[in-house]
């Protein structure tokens, strides 16, 4: 039976220990997956979040700004700088939703699509490497429980 180490992650106790604080260690990981990306992403001249709009985009297109500010954690106001950015790059491509023409939905241009294929290539040895000796049920397990982490607090 594991030793239980919630109460050392609690910061409400005199027995915390930063080590055991779940959110210390997942900004701990986010900081250094970030570092690690952005020294590749530099390399073919993207940054971090114009790679974040990419990859949604890739997954699936059109999709609204307020969807895509949602996905990629990122506030609106950031984002419409970022878009703004992209458009001048020729990396996206913007339109009223056939749907509802007051939402404004984003789109990969033939650019943006070159980019995201190059930013794919300079990208999946990193998450290789981050998985690696990871099963797939480990991996799952993983992603339920961060799942449950940001349910707790919804």
């Amino acid at each position: 039976m594991a030793k239980d180490l919630r109460p050392l992650g609690d910061p409400g106790s005199r027995s915390f220990q930063v080590d055991r604080y779940p959110f210390y260690q997942l900004n701990r990981l986010v900081s250094r997956y970030n570092s690690v990306i952005e020294a590749e992403l530099r390399r073919i001249r993207l940054d971090i979040p114009t790679w974040r709009v990419l990859m949604i985009l890739g997954e699936q297109e059109p999709r609204p700004i307020g969807q895509i500010a949602k996905l990629a954690v990122i506030n609106i106001s950031t984002l419409m700088r970022i878009v703004e950015r992209m458009h001048k790059a020729d990396l996206i491509k913007s339109a009223a939703s056939a749907t509802d023409g007051r939402i404004t939905e984003l789109s990969l241009t033939a650019k943006g699509r070159t980019a995201l294929a190059t930013a794919r290539k300079v990208t999946a040895p990193i998450y290789q490497r981050l998985i690696r000796g990871f099963s797939a049920t480990d991996f799952s397990h993983l992603l339920d429980l961060l799942n449950r982490l940001y349910g707790n607090l919804e």
